[in-house]
């Protein structure tokens, strides 16, 4: 076949909501290599925090920052679903609003450190100055959700204008409440909105973006841990324990990724498109638990080859609360689409509760011992929901299933 041309305009009109064979674009796989740069600095920041003893003090910033991150993301994520043309016009606003991540993650070691939030806030803005000429050219060019375009443009811009007062104008005491006023706001935008006129985003096209940012969390995971074996290197402090914690990581991520992808979650919501806002919303946990994960990885590794000033405790827990959340949250948020899930929740309920667990004993064992625990019993995980997934009696669903290919 020959290549496809750019062309310099495509009238913006809704994508079919069952259109075949739907896969993301090169410039949205583009566009989430952006936000490597901006999830790495936001983990490095937490590491950071958590080997100099202030974990307590880095868990607020690290969670603002990235919701900043998570639903600059979404926002883009559920437009290009419903409106993507890949004109010259639609790429220009794209790469305005890759723009604007990088100069949010420029700003991440202020708002870690200092609380400083206004190149975080800089950031994010040039970000919605992208995202709302997108929706204004929607309500130009899409008559039959004018409404719900300009609802967008119009909620995006006003919050906007009260993140940029948050970050540059409003006082230290009210900060958080009116971060947590605004975060609200946000998410009740695309509900507000939505009830004019629904978007036309494509089910199994949401999946796979979600799969695709997940598999780029897990990834920063590792990145992380390998700052910390790159220190303990350095020092020449290779040892047993050094070992155990290095390969529990790795054992942890793919038994996270296993279970993250035993869900067939664009089947799920093709059928249950109502249920999508607490599938959607629902993600800001798991991502930021894996997230939080690659920081407790990084500092696990690096104090079993030298000495750092949190406590073993508080390593443990780094490693374990974000690990115990992601398997809870999993099973929150693909039980409303998939109620019939390989991701039972009593399996999921003990294996979370055993991890939560497993700090308490860091006394009698060690990091690098609740480390390989936490690791054991995520492969339990994994291999009791495998069991269930290929039981004789699920294989009437899967049966009733369409294939990749009949989609």
């Amino acid at each position: 076949m020959p290549p496809a041309r750019i062309r310099l305009r495509i009238r913006m009109s809704a994508r079919p909501v069952d259109e075949p064979h739907r896969v993301s674009s090169q410039l949205e796989l583009l566009f989430d290599l952006t936000f490597v740069v901006a999830v790495a600095a936001i983990t490095a920041q937490l590491a950071h925090q958590v080997v100099e003893g202030h974990a307590a003090d880095g868990i607020v910033p690290f969670l603002q920052v990235f919701f900043a991150i998570w639903w600059a993301w979404m926002n883009f994520t559920w437009f290009a679903s419903s409106y993507d043309t890949d004109d010259v016009a639609y790429r220009v606003l794209t790469m305005v609003q890759m723009a604007g991540v990088l100069v949010l993650a420029a700003g991440v070691p202020a708002a870690g450190e200092h609380t400083d939030y206004r190149f975080v806030t800089l950031g994010y803005v040039i970000m919605r100055i992208g995202l709302v000429a997108q929706w204004l050219r929607v309500a130009a060019e899409d008559p039959a959700r004018r409404r719900t375009a300009l609802r967008y443009a119009g909620g995006i811009t006003l919050l906007t204008v009260a993140w940029t007062y948050h970050s540059w104008l409003a006082p230290l005491s009210i900060e958080l409440p009116l971060f947590l006023l605004l975060a609200a706001l946000e998410l009740a935008v695309p509900l507000w909105a939505e009830r004019a006129e629904p978007t036309t985003w494509h089910p199994h096209h949401i999946a796979e973006r979600y799969g695709l940012f997940t598999i780029i969390l897990l990834g920063e995971s590792v990145l992380a841990a390998s700052r910390g074996v790159a220190r303990a290197l350095e020092s020449d402090a290779v040892s047993g324990p050094f070992i155990m914690v290095a390969v529990s990581g790795l054992v942890v991520l793919f038994a996270l990724w296993w279970l993250y992808f035993l869900v067939e979650a664009g089947e799920g919501l093709r059928g249950r498109r109502d249920r999508s806002y607490r599938w959607g919303y629902g993600h800001y946990g798991i991502f930021a638990a894996l997230a939080a994960l690659g920081a407790g990885l990084e500092v696990a590794v690096e104090q079993s080859g030298h000495a750092v000033a949190a406590t073993p405790l508080t390593v443990a827990f780094a490693v374990a609360i974000p690990v115990g959340l992601f398997l809870l949250l999993l099973w929150v948020v693909h039980t409303p689409i998939e109620p019939e899930s390989v991701i039972h929740p009593a399996v999921i309920a003990c294996c979370a509760l055993v991890v939560l667990a497993l700090p308490l004993t860091v006394a009698w064992i060690g990091v690098h011992g609740v480390a390989t625990a936490i690791a054991a019993a995520c492969v339990l995980a994994v291999a009791v929901a495998v069991t269930i997934a290929l039981s004789p009696s699920r294989e009437p669903a899967r049966a009733r299933r369409p294939s990749n290919a009949a989609r």
